[in-house]
C-alpha cells in the first residue's frame, strides 16, 4: 500500500517485548521499567496472523526487535512460525548479541539469515559504561558463533554522537570491514525533544523514503517512531489498524512523548 505522500509501505518492525538484560544509557533508565503486563503481550499466534494480513497490503519485510528480542521465551518457534507466511521476502532480527551465541544456530536453523547487532564501541570499559551491565566479550562470541552458523549478511549497528569519524565509531568498522560484516552508524537520537538523523549506512532516518510501520509488544501499531500516533490491533482489528496507520503515517517525524525505544523497537 502507498500512504499520502506516495511512499510504498511493506516493512513491519514488531517488537517482541519490552524488556532487555541490558540498561544502555540511552535507551534504559539504570533502575529499569515498568514492563508490559505478560497478559497484554500479543502471542506469537498474533503476531503471525498480523505478519499474514500485512503481507495482503504489499509487506515483504518483516524485522523482529525489542527490547531485547532473545528474552522472549520461545523466540526460536516465532522465527519458524513466521518464515511460513507466504509474502515474507526479508526476515531479520536486531539484537545486542549478548545471547547470540547460545542462539545463533537454533535461529539459523529456524529460518533466520540474517540479523543487526548493536555494537558501539570495542573498548570493555566503555562498553560496560554505556550497558551499565554488558560484557563485550559476550557479543563477541555471539558475532563469532553467527558469522560460523553461515549468517549473512551480520549487520553492526554503531550508535554514534554525530558522524562515524568518531574513534569507537573507526574501530567498530575496522572490525566489521576484516570479518565481512557490514557497519551501520545511527546519530543518537531523542524521543522528547524530536532529535534524529539518516543512518550512516542504512536506510533509516530519512523520512522521505520511510517504508515502515512499528508494532509495539502489547499490540499498539505505530506509523512514526517520533509519533503519538498509534493504532490498537486489538481493539480496532488488525486490517482496519493497518489501513489507519498507512493513512495516517506523517510526513515526518517530530517528536514522541508517550513511548520509549525499549517498547517502540528503535
Amino acid at each position: 500500500m502507498f500512504d499520502q505522500f506516495n511512499r510504498r509501505i511493506n516493512y513491519l518492525r514488531i517488537s517482541v517485548t519490552d524488556r532487555c538484560n541490558l540498561r544502555c544509557t540511552y535507551c534504559m533508565p539504570e533502575e529499569g521499567i515498568v514492563q508490559i503486563p505478560h497478559n497484554q503481550v500479543l502471542t506469537f499466534e498474533e503476531i503471525v496472523e498480523i505478519a499474514r494480513i500485512a503481507v495482503q497490503h504489499g509487506f515483504e519485510k518483516v524485522r523482529i526487535t525489542g527490547g531485547e528480542p532473545l528474552v522472549r521465551k520461545g523466540i526460536v518457534d516465532l522465527v519458524r512460525m513466521l518464515k511460513t507466511v507466504e509474502g515474507i521476502t526479508d526476515l531479520g532480527l536486531t539484537t545486542n548479541g549478548t545471547l547470540l551465541k547460545q542462539f545463533a544456530q537454533p535461529l539459523y536453523d529456524a529460518g533466520l539469515k540474517r540479523i543487526n547487532v548493536s555494537l558501539d564501541t570495542l573498548d570493555p570499559q566503555k562498553y560496560k559504561a554505556i550497558t551499565r551491565v554488558g560484557s563485550l566479550s559476550d557479543v563477541l562470541e555471539g558475532l563469532e558463533e553467527a558469522k560460523k552458523v553461515g549468517f549473512n549478511p551480520i549487520k553492526l549497528n554503531c550508535v554514534v554522537e554525530n558522524n562515524s569519524n568518531e574513534p569507537d565509531a573507526q574501530a567498530v568498522k575496522a572490525f566489521a570491514n576484516s570479518n565481512g560484516f557490514i557497519a551501520r552508524f545511527i546519530p543518537k537520537m531523542n524521543l522528547d525533544d524530536g532529535v534524529f538523523g539518516v543512518v550512516e549506512g542504512g536506510e533509516g532516518g530519512d523520512c522521505s523514503t520511510c517504508n515502515r510501520l512499528r508494532l509495539t509488544a502489547d499490540g499498539i501499531l505505530k506509523p512514526c517512531l517520533f509519533s503519538d500516533k498509534g493504532y490498537n490491533v486489538r481493539e480496532l482489528g488488525i486490517q482496519q489498524a493497518i489501513e489507519m496507520a498507512i493513512k495516517n503515517k506523517p510526513a515526518c517525524g517530530v517528536a514522541n512523548r508517550s513511548g520509549e525505544f525499549y517498547n517502540i523497537g528503535g
